[in-house]
């Protein structure tokens, strides 16, 4: 069965049009142990389970709501999930898709690509360098100036990037979205 976040139906069902602001959020997991059975299974520090509930509070009273996920299937990147989802109240089961997990920027894009157009809101939570990479990719040099400025130089645990998407997901390319807003966790 093909999970939701990837069917695509006819542009022509999206209600919003082709031209509609779409919502995407670029997150990188957060602070993880050290050790682990294997790099894949590392699970979320202490500090890394508040930063990421922090992270959800922040989503929520930002209005941020998302319909899809695509979230590494890596033990700490599903953890970070689930303490974004309950602190923001969503519901949401995400797509775990393991090759997320070793991604560069195009591996994700094309995930991000394969989205329904009906999604208004869609999640995508994985590792650096690409998250971090796909964020500085995505941005179009008009959106919130600190926000870029801190994008620029780093993209620590836990980083969240908001940014707005005018067309469908689709057609999402470089210096195609607007950085509306960032938040970094204290780990």
């Amino acid at each position: 069965m093909v999970p939701p976040a990837t069917v695509r139906p006819d542009a022509s069902d999206d209600p919003r049009g082709p031209s509609a602001t779409r919502t995407l959020v670029v997150m990188r997991h957060a602070k993880a142990e050290r050790q682990g059975a294997t790099d894949f299974e590392r699970t979320l520090s202490d500090r890394g389970h508040l930063d990421a509930a922090d992270a959800g509070a922040w989503l929520a009273a930002r209005g941020v709501a998302p319909q899809a996920a695509l979230v590494s299937a890596a033990r700490r990147t599903e953890q970070t999930w689930e303490a974004v989802a309950a602190a923001a109240g969503w519901s949401l089961e995400p797509e775990l898709d393991r090759a997320l997990y070793l991604a560069d920027e195009e591996v994700v894009l094309e995930a991000v690509r394969r989205v329904a157009p009906t999604v208004g809101t869609l999640v995508v939570l994985g590792h650096n360098p690409t998250m971090h990479a796909l964020a500085v990719w995505l941005d179009d040099g008009d959106g919130d100036p600190a926000a870029r400025a801190t994008i620029a130089s780093a993209y620590p645990t836990s980083a969240t990037c908001v940014l707005d998407v005018t067309g469908d997901w689709a057609d999402l390319a470089g210096g195609r979205a607007t950085v509306r807003a960032l938040h970094v966790g204290r780990g």
